[in-house]
């Protein structure tokens, strides 16, 4: 009899521990790292009549360039990627992760600001250069973006740049494409570059 009564005790202990291991939630899994936003591809830039060259994503705001923007986006959450062409044209594309929403808006238009006052700035650094700024217009996609135009000179050693810059924001994420080469707006493709910047924010998420 005790030994029965040992083993029925034996098997009601292991059955409650079972039942209670059944009830203790298993360990939730780690979820995923949010996918970072997608960058353009070097055959999404606007036509060139040299292939585009697109170099490596990097972290950080760019070390030299961007001189309308420079300072204005901070370097935690910013990477970006430059692209290059045989024939002096260049373009980059820099992206932002803000903590929140509203500073991301903050943040796009402070850039806005920025390339709407850009000519004047450089004016001013320079007096001897001449030029012309843009709005472009607005593109319909996500939360917007807006493409601006600067065309700079130097009369004294009649060089000529044209430079084509856009501001877009999907959420959280700002992105700026930036578009230069020697000579004017008319020979800048203003409809390519429009739609290189829908294309850029529509593929951030």
């Amino acid at each position: 009899m005790r030994n029965l009564r040992t083993a029925l005790l034996t098997v009601l202990a292991t059955g409650l521990a079972a039942t209670a291991l059944a009830q203790v939630p298993a360990a939730a899994a780690p979820a995923p790292a949010p996918a970072q936003p997608k960058f353009l591809s070097a055959g999404q830039l606007p036509a060139s009549h040299t292939p585009w060259t697109a170099g490596p994503v990097r972290k950080g705001v760019p070390t030299e360039g961007s001189v309308c923007t420079t300072g204005i986006a901070p370097a935690a959450g910013t990477r970006h990627r430059d692209f290059r062409t045989e024939l002096d044209t260049n373009a980059r594309q820099t992206i932002t992760v803000a903590p929140t929403t509203a500073k991301a808006k903050a943040l796009a238009a402070e850039l806005r600001s920025a390339l709407e006052t850009c000519l004047d700035r450089l004016k001013e650094q320079d007096p001897g250069l001449e030029g012309e700024a843009f709005h472009q217009g607005r593109i319909n996609v996500e939360e917007g973006a807006h493409v601006y135009s600067i065309d700079t000179s130097y009369p004294e050693v009649g060089s000529t740049d044209i430079g084509l810059y856009s501001v877009g924001r999907d959420g959280r994420t700002v992105t700026v494409v930036e578009w230069g080469q020697m000579g004017e707006l008319d020979g800048a493709p203003l409809e390519g570059f429009k739609k290189t910047t829908r294309t850029a924010v529509a593929k951030l998420h």
